[in-house]
């Protein structure tokens, strides 16, 4: 007789023949990628594709300086200028971890030599100086290579009476491992920038996610247009260092890109697909206007 309903038995196992073995398969990892701001997954070629922004809320994924040069300049046409440059560790910095290592452990990791890149390229045609920090190398702080090449890139600009542009995702500022040898860039990058605009030529700030401390108290926040995307943080001190100082709670949206265009810091935010053509279109009106 068939069993009552109810009565305990052994659920049947057995396979069926349809599914007699198959196994089951695991996603391979690096496909996608999960939005920190809305958690959408996204499928990495579909996000490469979209610039790394988010299909879904329109956040700006960090992305390097080798892919800001090939977001924003034509194929083909950037020269790289200073690339043998490289940190030493003229302190004997190894309070924690030796800065040598962390050095050759972020030269690894992203293929840099060091947290910028400059050079000269065309973008739409016109040629112009252009140079990129990179987050993923020590959080784009600034020691003195990259002091360095930025100041002879603005140096070069100012020689060949090019434009200047520059890209800052810098959020780890001066670079602690290199004490007052690297607060000293921020003198010296500033100063470069001075005897540039007497050159009549532009320089075009452009803030990215992160943007803090000694880079955005010197060549971040002196460009004669300051343009930033959507989101961005940006600021010298972190909101919790602020928090923490004043005992006062910050605004949700403090130190962000659109918050910073509200209180006139900042000239204009714009999307990341829309950023080369507005930096073209930027080039094109200081050229109308007789070099500014």
């Amino acid at each position: 007789m068939l069993a009552e309903k109810g009565q305990n038995q052994e659920a049947d196992i057995t396979p069926s023949p349809v599914t007699q073995g198959l196994r089951k398969k695991s996603v391979p990892a690096g496909l996608w990628t999960k939005c920190p701001s809305c958690g959408q997954l996204l499928f990495n070629s579909a996000l490469k594709d979209n610039l790394s922004v988010c299909t879904k809320c329109s956040y700006h994924f960090i992305v390097g300086a080798k892919t800001r040069i090939a977001q924003l300049l034509d194929p083909k046409s950037f020269k790289e200028f200073d690339a043998v440059l490289r940190s030493l560790n003229p302190l004997k910095f190894d309070a924690v971890k030796s800065y040598t290592e962390k050095i050759k452990q972020d030269q690894r990791k992203t293929g840099l030599k060091d947290a910028c890149i400059t050079g000269e390229g065309m973008l739409n045609g016109r040629r112009v100086t252009f140079g990129a920090t990179d987050s993923r190398f020590i959080m784009g702080s600034m020691g003195s290579v990259v002091g360095e090449k930025l100041t002879r890139l603005i140096e070069f600009a100012a020689e060949e009476k090019l434009p200047l542009l520059i890209v800052s995702g810098s959020g780890g500022g001066a670079r602690m491992y290199e004490g007052a040898l690297s607060l000293m860039q921020m003198a010296k990058t500033s100063m470069a920038l001075a005897r540039f605009q007497k050159t009549g030529r532009p320089y075009i700030s452009v803030l990215t996610n992160p943007t803090m401390g000694g880079v955005m108290a010197s060549f971040a926040s002196l460009g004669d247009v300051i343009v930033a995307e959507p989101g961005a943080l940006i600021g010298f001190a972190g909101p919790r260092v602020i928090e923490q100082t004043i005992r006062q709670k910050l605004p949700k949206d403090f130190q962000t890109s659109e918050f910073l265009l509200e209180h006139g810091l900042i000239d204009s935010v714009i999307p990341r697909h829309e950023l080369k053509a507005q930096l073209a279109l930027l080039l094109d009106y200081f050229d109308t206007r007789g070099n500014r």
